[in-house]
């Protein structure tokens, strides 16, 4: 094995902390200029998901960093004026457009591969008549392809859906939008801008690209943290790390190898402070999708639980957790009942959470159009009475 540099700084607990908030933009002046697209330049990924409580998750990533921006101006910045597309990152994710070419490494592993779990009876003639279609109708969803399922389970794709998704994992299809959360696919050679249309970058180099990003996003990671942040291996990671950018240090209590973002670093020796946000995390968020990174920066265990049989749950279905002070300190679990955002159940460190928790609740009513905020639940039992005082009184001022 080839020795790892030494490290050229030693950084505090605290240090790591507050360069992963500034790297994820929850710590300093927010760019509202840059906007939502700044946000997802910034961050590299926004991961998708189908749950949708407060508000679907990738709404809640730029919410979380500019506070409330308008839900409809979200999905504008992310799907007008190819800005974005959506692909196979940490998860199915929200990408930047310039980010496509970084890909070409999973769309050759995927035409390598033959397929995912489905395979298709007559390929050429499948995905021949998804691509004619395409061609002449412009970018549609797969129902109006011809229809997504064979009528059985959501499993039970049809040969047109089977078609589309292998075209999509292997980079001839992309999805440009997504349209009451069905997929929109179009041809790439029509939604991909000529200079981003090309898979020449070799394999190495996808990598490389992939870890310096994942890198700049985090601020101070691992290994694991840069493998896991756009599902690499950690042998692709040291493969690569040298050639990244990315400069080694050593962090107090993490007893692993770091590497650094050497702007990141500059940016936290010449502000130690900075403005903090006070907001409601979704799950899925970048700062904290990985949770074994999310214990080791914030000491704080949280999982999602909206899969967890109901009797079993310990924090609530979406229990997002509360951002304060650059501090993870509670949990909320909301849910809407008409125009009002009930707290299912909120979970608190101690009284200092209080009114970060009433503030964070009253600011996603507001954002969501709810005009009324309750609280149910509360833990310890002791902070319900002045959570809700507290809520009731920054509701007043708002």
């Amino acid at each position: 094995m080839t020795p790892l540099p030494h490290p050229v700084a030693t950084l505090s607990a605290d240090d790591a902390r507050r360069i992963a908030l500034r790297a994820q933009g929850l710590l300093g002046v927010p760019d509202r200029r840059a906007g939502v697209r700044g946000v997802l330049r910034r961050l590299g990924a926004v991961q998708l998901d189908t749950i949708s409580v407060l508000a679907r998750s990738h709404e809640l990533i730029p919410y979380a960093r500019l506070g409330a921006v308008g839900r409809d101006a979200i999905e504008k910045a992310y799907w007008t004026e190819s800005h974005a597309f959506e692909y196979w990152s940490h998860a199915a994710c929200i990408l930047p457009i310039e980010e496509w070419p970084h890909f070409a490494f999973r769309r050759r592993a995927r035409r390598d591969r033959g397929h995912r779990w489905h395979v298709l009876e007559d390929a050429d003639r499948s995905c021949g008549a998804v691509l004619d279609r395409l061609k002449a109708d412009g970018p549609l969803t797969s129902t109006e392809l011809g229809g997504a399922k064979n009528g059985g389970p959501w499993w039970d794709w049809s040969e047109t859906k089977i078609a589309v998704e292998w075209l999509l994992d292997t980079g001839q299809v992309v999805c440009t939008e997504r349209r009451g959360w069905k997929r929109v696919y179009d041809l790439a050679e029509r939604a991909i801008p000529d200079a981003l249309l090309h898979d020449d970058i070799d394999d190495a180099e996808c990598m490389r690209r992939l870890v310096a990003q994942a890198g700049a996003a985090m601020g101070v990671a691992t290994r694991a943290d840069l493998a896991d942040y756009h599902r690499l291996k950690g042998e692709q990671v040291m493969a690569v790390i040298e050639g990244s950018g990315l400069v080694p240090v050593e962090v107090e209590g993490w007893g692993k190898p770091a590497w650094a973002d050497p702007l990141v670093l500059d940016a936290e020796s010449a502000a130690k402070r900075g403005r903090h946000r006070t907001t409601l995390l979704s799950p899925f968020d970048s700062l904290i999708w990985d949770r074994p990174r999310t214990e080791r920066i914030f000491g704080f265990t949280h999982r999602l639980e909206a899969y967890v049989p109901k009797p079993k749950r310990i924090h609530g279905y979406f229990a997002m957790p509360l951002l304060a002070g650059g501090n993870l300190v509670g949990r909320v679990d909301p849910a809407r009942e008409g125009t009002t955002l009930v707290a299912r159940q909120v979970t608190l460190d101690g009284p200092k959470a209080v009114q970060p928790a009433a503030e964070a609740i009253a600011e996603a009513a507001g954002w969501v159009g709810c005009v009324e905020a309750r609280v149910e639940r509360v833990l310890p039992e002791t902070l319900r009475e002045p959570l809700t005082d507290a809520l009731n009184r920054t509701h007043d001022r708002r």
